[in-house]
């Protein structure tokens, strides 16, 4: 099929076409492989090749009817951008659907968790799996880490995105000059530190005694802070070297990209001690896996390392939205779960795997609030607002605060639906907080050990909407579902 003349394309959608062609057409090429995989280990294969025919077949036909020369107005950015979170997801839950045993909204939950790098799971029986489809399920994580970040600088680099704006405008880890010429280059220095990461924890996964296998799977989405694990009790079921070991790379995956690459491969200390964030993102480790491990010793649940294990390996991984669990915390006292409830509305460092609000939205927040009531008191005061040395412009200030108010709005009208239907608050309040923040574990019935598979259809289907959103940063969602956006397209 010929594309589009140069000057229908521009006007069109032929940019979004053609990198949704070429998405699903490397798509459907790695799920040949994953299908020629499965058939040498004897397991069904069939999943992995009916999506590869689905992923070859529909690129080619979207990648005719669009344009690699369009240029893309920002409604189509918008639009492009929501498209590709969803539609890949939906490709990606063929293989559960049709060789998993699932139910196609049931995979479709599980495709959307892993390229979000959520970590919630319907799979309560992990025998229904083999190796291949555990294997599947942790390179989704892998691969949706890396991609958000890929996506805006190197598909859309010239587009004012507002998920390329948070990156750059937002956080202070991510200078405005970038960290290379172009823009390319940044994402593969990014993509050089993201394996390296990679690499580092299953080598340490290994040596800390946890299987090659789960190693592996562990290792792929522990880098893009993913938490999906082929073990049933997550990090629960391995010794107390590859907890201490979780929490190390679980931590690092939280840190800015950028700010490793600087540190791994310039041998440049005095960015990542100097960054505010960063600064602030070990601030609450320690304070929280501190205070954490104080009470759980204090009330006589584990002893001294066990408590510091446990208390900073679960602050570390609800922190940076991972989902990985050393114990079930479920079944802990509300005190201490409240503290973990708590640190699902931070999230990590802007710029890395991480999910949630963010560490730079709440210090940008405060700073606000605190310039404010200074204001308040000093009327005629010229009082600009300071991260890091560097002065934040009131168009940032709008972002953060368009960001947060959507970001609660999503929250609470998805807990509220979800206790009309699971009549049940405390497993509304927490799934709703989990798929908005991407974190993965909630309380009760859908806790670390748990499993969603029991949820109604409906809170299902409200759960992926929000892991959806929560992942490209909500607005474009948001602007996707609006009739302006769909005015402007045409």
């Amino acid at each position: 099929m010929r594309p589009w003349p140069r000057s229908s394309a521009r006007r069109g959608l032929g940019a979004s076409l053609y990198l949704l062609g070429l998405t699903y057409q490397g798509m459907g090429f790695l799920l040949l492989l994953f299908a020629l995989g499965a058939f040498f280990l004897g397991e069904d294969a069939r999943g992995f090749a009916v999506a590869a025919l689905l992923g070859v077949g529909l690129g080619r036909l979207l990648q005719g009817l669009g344009h690699p020369e369009a240029q893309p107005r920002r409604a189509e950015v918008f639009a492009s951008v929501a498209l590709l979170w969803f539609l890949v997801p939906a490709l990606g839950a063929v293989p559960y659907w049709l060789s998993g045993g699932m139910g196609y909204l049931d995979a479709l939950f599980e495709a959307m968790s892993g390229f979000t790098t959520t970590g919630a799971t319907v799979l309560s029986d992990f025998g229904q799996f083999g190796q291949s489809l555990f294997l599947w399920r942790s390179l989704t994580q892998w691969m949706g880490g890396i991609g958000i970040v890929v996506l805006f600088l190197v598909v859309f680099p010239q587009l004012q995105v507002a998920g390329r704006q948070a990156f750059f405008a937002e956080s202070t880890g991510v200078e405005k000059e970038k960290l290379t010429p172009k823009l390319r280059e940044t994402a593969r220095a990014v993509l050089r530190v993201y394996v390296l990461l990679t690499l580092l924890a299953f080598v340490a996964y290994l040596v800390a005694g946890i299987p090659p296998f789960e190693a592996l799977a562990n290792a792929l989405t522990t880098a893009p802070a993913g938490g999906f694990s082929p073990n049933p009790n997550s990090f629960a079921a391995y010794a107390p070297l590859a907890q201490w070991a979780g929490t190390f790379f679980m931590f690092w995956a939280g840190v800015s990209f950028l700010l490793q690459y600087r540190l791994l491969f310039r041998r440049e200390t005095r960015p990542l001690i100097q960054d505010a964030e960063f600064r602030a993102y070990t601030g609450i480790v320690l304070l929280a896996g501190l205070a954490l491990a104080f009470y759980l010793y204090t009330h006589h649940l584990y002893g001294l390392e066990a408590s510091l294990r446990h208390a900073f390996f679960q602050v570390v991984s609800i922190l940076t939205t991972t989902g990985f669990a050393s114990v079930d915390f479920a079944k802990w006292v509300v005190p201490a779960q409240a503290i973990l409830v708590l640190l699902m509305f931070i999230g990590g460092s802007a710029g890395s795997g991480a999910g949630g609000i963010k560490v730079v939205r709440w210090l940008l927040l405060f700073g606000f609030l605190r310039r404010e009531i200074t204001r308040t008191l000093h009327p005629k005061a010229i009082l600009p607002l300071r991260l890091g040395g560097r002065v934040v412009g009131e168009e940032a200030l709008r972002q953060v605060s368009v960001f947060v108010f959507l970001y609660t709005l999503l929250f609470g009208v998805g807990a509220v639906i979800i206790a009309l239907l699971e009549k049940d608050f405390v497993v509304a309040f927490t799934a709703s907080a989990q798929a908005i923040g991407n974190i993965g574990p909630g309380l009760g019935e859908v806790g670390p050990f748990g499993s969603y598979a029991g949820l109604h259809p409906l809170s299902k289907a409200v759960l992926i909407l929000e892991m959806w959103a929560g992942r490209i940063e909500i607005l474009p969602v948001v602007l996707f579902f609006s009739p302006e956006l769909w005015r402007r397209l045409r």
